[in-house]
């Protein structure tokens, strides 16, 4: 049935050979599940695409619809898929474990906490090895700020604007960007300050970000000096002396925005950052949920691409490869304010989410999926580079590792963002032809491209040659 799928979209590329040959389909017919997607499911829940994608089976880099398509799926479940759908390691270790044990409380002792609280912990530098295990992102990062309140006895904390934190009524305060927003109170002792966005803000140019692709925009910059992050430090300065006490709770920031579209700082600037919050007695939050776990290459961890290192990080996503698990790693110190009171979790660190969790650490030691991140992104983003080159549509790329966005815009002077449905067209085009992207920014007009951290060189000049055609029918409806 495969083989006889013909792409609605006709493009030279060919897709990689894969040798996994998917099960039948046999649940619901596709306009049943339709169905009880409009009556029994909540509709916040969007679906992607005009005609949403049924999708039935994964395998490592490649998903499987249920009429037997196969996709290059560059998203990873929104970037959580860190080392491949249905690794077979994972899954072995998981079924291992669901015939032992499920669920007893962590009030008890069992074996997979131990053994992974010390595997985990010993990836971070001293002092952050004390780790407390929760279920999602949302949930690290509320608990981070509890946290930062309650070790401080302040209560304000700084974020950047454009950043994603998470959905939870405390975590919404630091979620940046309007349409995650709903209309009512949320945000209390939450500031926002500028973004330091090399490509869209006023300050930037062509020296200043950790990426193997810099900004098209000019700079003054010398050698040893960044003018736009002297500059944006300015901005973060004039927020800690208008806008919070002198003492705060702290600074949250992802090392690279995700939801944003993997948007870059400029070199050093987190590292004057953590020392104004310092000076504040505040401490530093790393949210490592989309960059960590060897996602950027060059690093395990996203803090380590900028030189820092924080108070406390928050992990999840990649974390357990779709298996619902996050934690928080911070000191001794810091965790042992949360033991003056109780403060407990059901399902965190059960043993079922700490096997998962250990044999994603082996995975990507065994596939050297950190490696694989550094060679294959960096070959990608080159690659994307020339397209942004050829086109005047596509007016940055940037990324580190596979944490990669591609923004479009509708001139590379003015930087505006493409319309939405000339990005939708664009969108719809790559998914006919076998290529899964992600959306993202303020206005979602960056691709976002986070793939599972096994996709080859060989993937890559597929997907590359799919976003080529794409650019090319656009223009010629354009004409």
């Amino acid at each position: 049935r495969q083989q006889k799928w013909k792409s609605s979209v006709s493009t030279l590329a060919k897709m990689p050979p894969c040798d996994f040959v998917p099960e039948k389909y046999e649940s619901y017919p596709y306009e049943r599940m339709q169905k009880i997607r409009e009556q029994n499911i909540a509709p916040s829940l969007r679906t992607y695409y005009k005609k949403p994608l049924l999708l039935h089976q994964g395998h490592m880099q490649w998903l499987f619809d249920h009429e037997g398509r196969r996709y290059l799926d560059l998203f990873a479940g929104i970037v959580t898929v860190s080392v491949g759908h249905c690794h077979p390691k994972v899954t072995m270790a998981t079924q291992k474990q669901l015939a032992r044990l499920w669920h007893t409380t962590n009030i008890y002792m069992y074996p997979a906490i131990h053994e992974y609280a010390e595997k985990l912990t010993s990836l971070f530098p001293d002092p952050l090895k004390v780790v407390y295990l929760t279920n999602s992102g949302s949930e690290a990062n509320d608990l981070a700020m509890f946290m930062a309140r309650v070790h401080t006895r302040n209560f304000d904390i700084i974020c950047l604007r454009g950043g994603y934190h998470g959905g939870s009524p405390y975590t919404l305060g630091l979620t940046s960007l309007t349409p995650y927003k709903h209309a009512v109170a949320n945000g209390f002792g939450c500031t926002t300050t500028m973004l330091p966005d090399v490509f869209r803000g006023p300050w930037g140019g062509s020296h200043c970000r950790d990426s193997p692709v810099q900004t098209v925009r000019k700079c003054n910059c010398t050698e040893g000096a960044c003018h736009a992050k002297d500059q944006y430090i300015e901005q973060f300065k004039d927020t800690l002396n208008t806008s919070v006490p002198k003492a705060v709770a702290g600074f949250i920031a992802e090392p690279m925005q995700g939801v944003n579209g993997a948007v870059q700082y400029p070199r050093n600037f987190l590292k004057e950052a953590y020392q104004l919050i310092r000076e504040r007695g505040g401490l530093c939050i790393s949210d490592e949920v989309q960059t960590g776990f060897g996602r950027t290459g060059s690093h395990f961890w996203g803090f380590q691409t900028h030189g820092v290192v924080p108070d406390i990080v928050t992990l999840a996503k990649g974390i357990g490869n779709g298996f619902p698990m996050a934690a928080v790693v911070t000191t001794k110190e810091i965790a042992s304010s949360l033991a003056q009171n109780l403060h407990f979790n059901t399902f965190g660190g059960n043993p079922l989410a700490c096997v998962v969790g250990a044999a994603v650490l082996d995975a990507i030691e065994e596939d050297g999926l950190q490696k694989n991140s550094e060679d294959v992104g960096t070959y990608m983003l080159l690659e994307l580079a020339k397209l942004r080159d050829k086109f005047e549509i596509v007016g940055d790329v940037r990324g580190k590792g596979l944490m990669i966005g591609v923004e479009m815009v509708t001139d590379k002077d003015s930087r505006c963002p493409l319309p939405a449905e000339e990005i939708n067209q664009i969108w719809e085009d790559c998914k006919d032809m076998g290529v899964l992207v992600g959306r993202g920014g303020l206005h979602n007009q960056t691709f976002r491209i986070k793939p599972p951290m096994c996709i080859t060189k060989r993937d890559v000049d597929f997907a590359v040659e799919v976003f080529h055609t794409a650019l090319q029918r656009h223009m010629e409806r354009a004409s």
